[in-house]
């Protein structure tokens, strides 16, 4: 062989000397470009966890509050309402009230524990009470610790609702000190003996699931630390990948380089999901503490904290109210985990294991349990606040809602709505109702169709429809202001006002009749078209429509004729504000929702303060309501007699547009306002009047309320005098051989102007028969 030939041969194995060495440079490359990509993921991901981390962990939804409930001795109040007063604010019966949100009923006597609470104007202890009662009264309030007597007592509101951001999770945020170390033992425990040890990752607890999986067959352990969970549930996804547990795994490294274990801990134990109540999510042991037993968490029992942290596994699989025997199975492995790792000693496992589930029933506990009214909150704090502040910043707001109220509204418009249905033969009725109070416009419910839990179409705040008759004291309240009386002369008779380039308007009454020449106070007492629509063209109508918009109804109105008969389209709501000012005595009360907003860390943000406006004088106001009270006791109001006894004075006026499509009243006592619709959303004819319907459903609200009865205030100035309603003619005494004669206020002023007769001038050519007639004045000589 040759010399070339040998320096040409290749050495068995096929490859030359030095042949690998540019595999081993690429590995070598490869090797150095995955540490440095590892670096930068590993920066990309440790920058995710410190921005997130050391950010605003969680948003907060803003909690909304009732008012709270103001006790004292002497008040009208039922065993039976404190008790729904009590279930609605979160408070549990017990066989003994001992902890705080507890209490125990004997009889007439109530043993409660109430609970710590931040009100806006400052912070109340926890403290324990006896309440006794004779019959629907609240009699004696006492100490239980020292039997003092106690003047009044406020009790902590009841939670109604959220506002949640779009992910619906909600959690109550505690900090170390507040996690019961029972809780937090328990927890190590079972979930991670080695919490206190570890950097994130436990290689023995993964080995030991990994030998219990084999040996089960089936996946029956995880080798998860605390860390890796919260790094799951705080900062990743559910899915089941082999990515996903690496980024797990790197991720609980770096949070463990740059937080101390108690920090991660208190993370992990308000973040934790326990839970679903509706869309809402339950998150933390604080928020789950309150939802499955209504209690602080430091008031627990171990049998009730081995029942949370056996959920932590699977809190729709452990479910105790939907899964009893399972969650009871789970609770005991728990219970033998605390003994054995010496959380709790015999006595307290041989009482746990023996105690029952007891979990409390949250109802309606969802995101909202009043729609209507929270949609109203909703819309006037949008006015001050950003939605995100809503929904991120956890607000407390407190709200004027009565609880009492709304379940009486909520009941008894849904029951009286079905019982027209069946009167009527009429389907598919709707209906909407508010309440306030009389003195300051606080709401203090809303309904906004006959099923008020269910949210959807709030016709309580959008549903806009004719008022009919409702605004004729617009009218009568614009006469009283240029001087008319109550017992100044109108004819009631059939008139014509010409339309030019239209139709000319012809109002006639519901009833088709006439009544010929009547006091003023009767047109608005039986509702007559003819005689408001005489005294609204005689004032004008554009002064009408002035009227309605200082009464607080927003918007602009043509000011057509047919205005003054109500052809105009409200909502629930404005018909409230406009009867708010008129039941106030002509002060203008912007209608509230709410009383006060606190920022997270109780300090307050903003007081929502009563604000007045005097936009009417008071001797209009009151001869105007002393009308509405003749609504009640002898017109189209008269079948309230039905629900409340005439020493209430009620005042209030029915309302029924064209074709019987819209049922209203409105009305108030001396400390409610309420104003009732019922019709369809479809806009056909419910068949209703607004005596027939919504006056119905007005007065089973009112029975069961109890209101104050109305006393006007009479102003200075105001003199009463007799009058003949067949001559109008007045005196400070009664008349003699005058049938039917009323005594009515008059202002001193107007009592020194001559009468004036509304429409006299067109009655020669337009009077039609009347029902009032010259046989009626014959008839009343007799009376």
């Amino acid at each position: 062989m040759s010399a070339k030939q040998k320096k040409n041969r290749t050495p068995r194995g096929g490859q030359r000397p030095g042949g690998d060495a540019p595999l081993v440079k690429w590995v070598i490359f490869f090797l150095l470009l995955s540490v440095v990509l590892f670096a930068f993921y590993a920066t990309y991901l440790d920058k995710t966890i410190r921005g997130k981390f050391e950010g605003k962990r969680w948003s907060l939804p803003a909690v909304v509050y009732a008012r709270p409930l103001e006790l004292f001795p002497g008040m009208a109040l039922s065993p039976r309402e404190l008790e729904e007063e009590l279930q609605l604010a979160g408070y549990r019966r017990d066989r003994k009230a001992v902890d705080a949100g507890g209490y125990d009923r004997r009889g007439r006597t109530f043993h409660l524990v109430t609970r710590d609470f931040r009100f806006p104007d400052g912070p109340e202890a926890s403290a324990p009470y006896t309440l006794s009662f004779a019959g629907n009264t609240l009699t004696a309030i006492t100490r239980a610790d020292n039997s003092s007597a106690v003047e009044g007592l406020r009790l902590d509101p009841a939670r109604i609702g959220s506002f949640h951001p779009s992910q619906h999770e909600d959690r109550i945020l505690l900090t170390r000190p507040e996690l019961p170390e029972l809780l937090i033992k328990t927890l190590l425990a079972v979930e991670d003996r080695n919490f206190y040890y570890h950097p994130g990752l436990d290689p023995l607890a993964i080995a030991r699931a990994l030998i219990a999986n084999v040996r089960a067959q089936k996946t029956v352990q995880g080798g998860s630390t605390l860390t890796q969970q919260l790094v799951k549930n705080f900062f990743l996804t559910n899915e089941r990948t082999f990515w996903r547990k690496i980024n797990e795994a790197i991720m609980a490294l770096l949070l463990e380089a740059h937080y101390d274990k108690e920090e991660i801990l208190t993370a992990y134990a308000n973040e934790i999901f326990l839970g679903q109540d509706g869309n809402r999510a339950i998150h933390g042991f604080g928020l789950a503490s309150h939802f499955y037993f209504r209690r602080e968490l430091n008031d627990l029992s171990p049998a009730q904290v081995a029942t949370l942290v056996g959920m932590v596994r699977g809190p729709s699989y452990y479910d105790p109210r939907q899964e009893p025997k399972r969650c009871l199975k789970r609770r005991q492995d728990v219970l033998e985990i605390m003994l054995a790792e010496k959380v709790i000693g015999k006595p307290a496992y041989q009482e746990a294991r023996s105690a029952p589930l007891a979990t409390q029933t949250m109802a309606g506990s969802g995101l909202n349990r009043f729609p209507a009214f929270l949609d109203l909150v909703r819309r006037q704090l949008a006015e001050d606040y950003r939605e995100d502040d809503l929904t991120s910043e956890g607000l407390k707001i407190f709200t004027t809602l009565d609880p009492r109220v709304q379940r009486v509204v909520e009941q008894r418009l849904a029951a009286t709505i079905a019982r027209l249905e069946k009167r009527s033969g009429k389907r598919n009725l709707q209906g909407a109702v508010i309440v306030t109070r009389r003195e300051n416009g606080e709401i203090l419910a809303i309904a906004g169709g006959r099923t008020p839990g269910q949210p959807g179409f709030n016709r309580a705040l959008d549903a806009r429809r004719n008022v009919g008759s409702i605004i004729k004291p617009a009218v009568y309240l614009t006469a009283l202001g240029k001087g008319y009386t109550l017992a100044t002369p109108v004819e009631d008779t059939a008139f014509t006002v010409p339309n030019a380039g239209g139709k000319p308007w012809r109002p006639e009454n519901f009833d088709r009749t006439t009544r010929g020449r009547i006091p003023m106070y009767q047109g608005l007492a039986h509702s007559l078209n003819l005689a408001t629509a005489r005294i609204g063209m005689d004032v004008g109508v554009k002064s009408v429509v002035q009227t309605v918009k200082n009464l607080g109804v927003p918007g602009d109105f043509p000011a057509y004729p047919s205005f003054l008969l109500g052809a105009a389209s409200l909502t629930p709501l404005e018909v409230t504000q406009m009867y708010q000012t008129i039941a106030a005595d002509g002060f203008y009360l912007p209608q509230r929702a709410i009383s006060s907003v606190l920022a997270a860390d109780n300090t307050v943000v903003k007081r929502f303060d009563i604000s007045t406006e005097q936009r009417f004088a008071p001797e209009q106001m009151y001869l105007l309501n002393t009308a509405l009270q003749k609504v009640v006791r002898e017109g189209t109001g008269a079948a309230l007699a039905n629900y409340l006894p005439a020493s209430y004075n009620v005042a209030g006026k029915t309302g029924t547009s064209n074709d019987l499509r819209d049922s209203w009243f409105a009305g108030f006592t001396g400390d409610l306002l309420a104003v009732v619709w019922v019709g369809k959303d479809n806009n056909k004819p419910a068949g209703l009047t607004g005596g027939e319907g919504a006056l119905l459903v007005w007065g089973e609200i009112m029975r069961d309320l109890h209101p104050q009865p109305l006393e006007l205030t009479e102003p200075e100035g105001i003199e009463w005098r007799w009058v003949n309603p067949n001559t109008q003619e007045t005196s400070p005494t009664p008349f003699w051989f005058a049938g039917n004669q009323v005594k009515l206020p008059f202002t001193a002023a107007s009592l020194a102007e001559p009468n004036r007769t509304v429409g006299a001038e067109k009655t020669q050519e337009s009077r039609e028969p009347s029902a009032g007639g010259v046989m009626q004045k014959i008839l009343d000589w007799f009376k």
